[in-house]
Order: structure tokens, then C-alpha cells, then sequence
């Protein structure tokens, strides 16, 4: 029989997290230029919900918070008999690494109302878009394999997978859901608020993380 131990060892560390806003001009640009193409206009143009919905799922997914990292993770299996580790059955080893989390609002999920008085915009929970690690940055220490239990490519990259997981709820203990929520709200109201006529005031609920 066989146990794994997959985990943050003592060793673990981070840089500190970086929350990095980034995106804003360029969707503030792509914005802008999506819905002012139709040409000069002497009046100002009227806001309309499909118009504002299309601008902002051309822009797709704002993301709006990145995160970055390095982790320092223990590995170690051996194999059991009863619950009694076996000799010479011990395979372990330390992986460091740099990644990267980035946290945003899908927009394709955006719902509009508008009425002469307000302009409503819905948006769905923050949640991360993406999660590399850089492969240039991969380290592995202090290996130790058994002929009896050897390392194998599978012990790697379930290791991996199972530390990504770790560094990702490490990331939204830290506030990185929260951020990117406050993120969001800042930019579609900067996208939005020029456009507003005159008396209209601007509504932006996005939903709370998980």
C-alpha cells in the first residue's frame, strides 16, 4: 500500500503578493473607440442596454488584479504495510517555482438596464481567469528516490497541480477576489460615467466572491 503526503512544507514561502492593476486604460481605449466609431455626432449619444452590453463583451474578461508568487513545496511517499512505512521505500523531494494568478469579472456576462433616470450594470462574481507557473523558474532540491518506490513524472506534476491549488486559496485568503470585485467596479465606472446624460446616475453591482 501507498501513502502520499502532498503539502506546503515548513519551507514554504512567498514573495509578497503583489496585486498589480492592470488592463484599465486599455479597456478604457477599446471602449471608447467601439463606441464612438460610428463617426462624429453633434449630440451626445444615447446610451442603449445592447449597446452597452456589446462594448463590454468585446472586451471580453477584465482582468483586473494579478498575483504573483514563489512557492517552495515538500514532497514525500513511502510505501506502508498496515500503516507501517516500509524501509528503503522513501521518495521525497523540494520544488520551487514562481507563478502567477490573475483575477477578474467575465463581461460576456454583463446585464444592463437603463432608464431616463439610471443606468444599472450587473456583472457576476470575481473569479481567477488564469494560473501559470514559469517554467524557467523550476527548481527541485534534495531528491531522494527508492528502487523500490521510484520518483516518477507523475509524483511532478501531481505535485504541482496540488500546490496551484494551495497558492490559489492562499491567494483569495489574501484578498485577491475582493480586489479584483473593487477593481472592476473603478474601471466600468470610469468606462461608463462619460456617458451618462444629463440626470442619469450609474448602478454597478457585482456579485460577491464565493
Amino acid at each position: 500500500m501507498s501513502q502520499v503526503k502532498r503539502g506546503i512544507s515548513p519551507l514554504s514561502l512567498f514573495k509578497q503578493g503583489k496585486l498589480i492593476i492592470f488592463g484599465v486604460l486599455l479597456a478604457i481605449i477599446c471602449f471608447a473607440v467601439g463606441f464612438f466609431s460610428g463617426g462624429r455626432q453633434e449630440k451626445a449619444p444615447t446610451l442603449s442596454s445592447i449597446t452597452v452590453e456589446n462594448q463590454l463583451q468585446q472586451i471580453s474578461q477584465l482582468a483586473t488584479v494579478r498575483y504573483s508568487y514563489t512557492n517552495m513545496g515538500q514532497f514525500e511517499n513511502s510505501n506502508e504495510f498496515y500503516g507501517i512505512k516500509l524501509p528503503f521505500t522513501t521518495k521525497s523531494f523540494i520544488v520551487a517555482y514562481d507563478g502567477t494568478i490573475i483575477a477578474g469579472v467575465d463581461l460576456t456576462q454583463a446585464k444592463v438596464t437603463i432608464t431616463d433616470q439610471k443606468v444599472t450594470i450587473s456583472l457576476p462574481a470575481p473569479q481567477i481567469l488564469s494560473h501559470e507557473v514559469d517554467p524557467n523558474s523550476l527548481e527541485v532540491f534534495d531528491e531522494t528516490t527508492s528502487i523500490f518506490n521510484p520518483i516518477t513524472i507523475e509524483d511532478y506534476t501531481g505535485f504541482q497541480a496540488d500546490q496551484q491549488g494551495v497558492m490559489e486559496e492562499k491567494a483569495i485568503q489574501s484578498g485577491l477576489l475582493t480586489q479584483a470585485k473593487d477593481q472592476a467596479e473603478t474601471a466600468i465606472g470610469g468606462l461608463i460615467t462619460p456617458l451618462l446624460q444629463e440626470g442619469q446616475s450609474l448602478e454597478i453591482a457585482v456579485a460577491d466572491p464565493e
